[in-house]
């Protein structure tokens, strides 16, 4: 059996080994707005009924304003890892896989299981006319790399001239929407885009995400995927959400990561990347500077594949940002 990827987020996992309580601990080992917005309020009925066709219509609906695809309803789907699980059944048979890396690690994890050949590129150049799905996660988790959207659209016409199609995951492109490519793919047969409700919203648990692609695709996705997918909650949640302050959540956002740098920049460490929800540093050794802010109860995430990577989500407020500032003058001297 292939071991589970490891991602951020195990705050369980630190505190088994180094004690205290999940309120001691400041856990910035994830990608996500670390000051959601308040719940709204849930309609009863979003418990007591089977999510109807209304409710997902409507939601959709504020998903293709907020995302900017007019008249094209995205399909909400339950969390991007859910149609991560489906692309095996979008690759043409036998055709090897390319994964623009290094990258989030469940998407060679999941086609490698399928028996599909994967192979990781480090640039796009190296693409063949054989690969029949590529994918490209844009901007990059962990490094921020991010492609042009019109590079996207020129590989994706060249993956449809060769048979294939181009996955272009936008999990973290709320920070740059002028770069998403996510209108385009309703009507490019070559292109499939993700989007994610939970890492700019802050409200990662209640599993959502949204596919844009041409109707064979998303049709296919939904069949495949089954009735209900997304619970009402889910639904509720984020039908309202979408049509919210908008600006008010960015702007905070932006804050956070104002402070994040400035921390990093006090700290005298060295950003190699990131995007407006993390910041990726290089230091001599990632795993040691990992296990001393753990020792201070501050969770962060170390790479096995780049040994001097550190990623470091944003911190919820200013006096956060000084806890984290005085634990990485301690520890990374």
């Amino acid at each position: 059996m292939t071991a589970p990827i490891q991602h951020g987020g195990g705050l369980s996992r630190a505190i088994a080994q180094y004690g205290g309580t999940a309120e001691d601990w400041l856990d910035l080992s994830t990608g996500i707005n670390p000051c959601p917005p308040p719940l709204p309020d849930i309609p009863a009925s979003a418990w007591h009924r089977l999510p109807d066709a209304d409710l997902v219509h409507r939601t959709e609906m504020a998903a293709a304003a907020f995302y900017g695809t007019g008249e094209h309803r995205p399909l909400a789907v339950p969390g991007t890892q859910s149609v991560i699980q489906q692309l095996p059944a979008f690759a043409p048979a036998g055709r090897p896989v390319a994964i623009l890396g290094p990258t989030y690690g469940e998407y060679h994890r999941v086609l490698s299981l399928s028996g599909l050949p994967v192979d990781l590129i480090s640039d796009i150049s190296e693409l063949r006319p054989d690969h029949g799905l590529a994918i490209v996660v844009n901007p990059n988790n962990p490094t921020g790399r991010l492609l042009p959207r019109d590079t996207l659209l020129d590989i994706a016409d060249r993956m449809t001239a060769q048979g294939g199609r181009l996955v272009v995951d936008e999990a973290f492109g709320d920070g740059v929407s002028g770069n998403s490519v996510a209108a385009e793919a309703f009507a490019h047969p070559g292109l499939i885009v993700f989007r994610s409700f939970g890492k700019v919203f802050g409200h990662a648990g209640i599993r959502l995400g949204f596919v844009m692609a041409v109707p064979d695709v998303l049709e296919a996705l939904a069949a495949a995927l089954g009735p209900w997918a997304v619970s009402g909650p889910a639904l509720a949640v984020a039908e309202q959400l979408l049509h919210g302050d908008i600006e008010g959540l960015r702007l905070r956002i932006a804050e956070r990561k104002a402070g994040l740098d400035e921390v990093l920049s006090k700290a005298g460490l060295r950003t190699i990347g990131g995007t407006h929800l993390f910041s990726l540093i290089e230091v001599a050794d990632g795993a040691a500077l990992q296990h001393a802010l753990c020792e201070r109860h501050i969770l962060t995430r170390s790479f096995d594949y780049a040994p001097g990577w550190v990623r470091i989500g944003l911190t919820p407020d200013p006096a956060s940002d000084l806890r984290l500032l005085d634990a990485l003058r301690k520890v990374a001297a």
